[in-house]
């Protein structure tokens, strides 16, 4: 199974791109990031028409999260729990059954933080508390899942084409990247490194500044993988060449391939 991860800037502005992608990529279940429309304004033809289920999560203008999928998606949820006062659309997750296994897929948007000090990076952190219990509770719960999405969190020195320009960022803060420790010690599996070590492996480049054509990146869009998950890992890949293209987002998807 093919299961792959996309931050969209838009789904209004990505239409014709987003399409276009699947088609070539040929996922079995997306999850799919600020998509930046209510429930009721997505395109779900556009997905329906290509074998897709689709479940969204939306918010006018800003956030949300959706996925799709070609399989049945059971038990969908919306919204991280821990906090009923949180309104905004980052949080998706649905039980995908797959050949020999059944997957729960949750889909998160996880705040930037910007700026720091400030209630913007309280939000980020205490979000990023409840996202590890709701992995301890998956874990105690003995459910295979995966978490993917765009983080908005550099976790090494090396996931950065220019760390020290960096140093004082949300995505890249000493408590941010603890947090992320936290996360991953918890006996979760870093996809993307599993399969692939070094620097210059990033899933993001600013529209501003030329960063694409120099190639001035970050790694922030992540799959972790719990261990019934990882142990069936064959693969998991940055589709780079994405950020090339006519009327790209800022981010490009990112995929894992499961023996599931």
């Amino acid at each position: 199974m093919k299961i792959a991860s996309f931050n969209i800037n838009g789904i209004k502005a990505r239409a014709a791109a987003l399409p276009e992608w699947l088609d070539e990529a040929r996922p079995d279940v997306v999850v799919l990031q600020e998509i930046k429309s209510v429930d009721e304004a997505f395109p779900r033809d556009l997905f329906e028409d290509r074998g897709y289920n689709v479940e969204t999560h939306g918010q006018k203008s800003f956030n949300g999260v959706a996925i799709l999928s070609k399989l049945p998606l059971e038990d969908v949820t919306r919204g991280l729990p821990g906090d009923d006062t949180d309104e905004q659309a980052r949080w998706i997750e649905a039980t995908v059954v797959g050949d020999e296994m059944a997957v729960r897929v949750c889909g998160l948007y996880l705040p930037n933080g910007n700026p720091v000090p400030g209630p913007k990076y309280d939000y980020k952190l205490a979000w990023m508390e409840r996202l590890q219990t709701r992995a301890e509770r998956l874990l105690a719960e003995e459910t295979p899942f995966l978490m993917a999405g765009d983080y908005n969190i550099i976790p090494q020195a090396e996931d950065a084409a220019k760390p020290d320009s960096w140093r004082e960022d949300a995505l890249f803060r000493p408590e941010s990247r603890a947090a992320w420790r936290r996360l991953v010690n918890l006996g979760l599996t870093d996809a993307f490194r599993a399969r692939t070590q070094g620097p210059g492996h990033y899933s993001f480049w600013d529209y501003q500044a030329g960063a694409w054509n120099r190639n001035n990146g970050i790694r922030i869009d992540h799959f972790l993988l719990s261990p019934a998950c990882a142990d069936r890992l064959r693969d998991c890949q940055i589709d780079r060449d994405v950020r090339g293209r006519y009327k790209p987002s800022d981010h490009v998807p990112i995929w894992v391939e499961l023996d599931i």
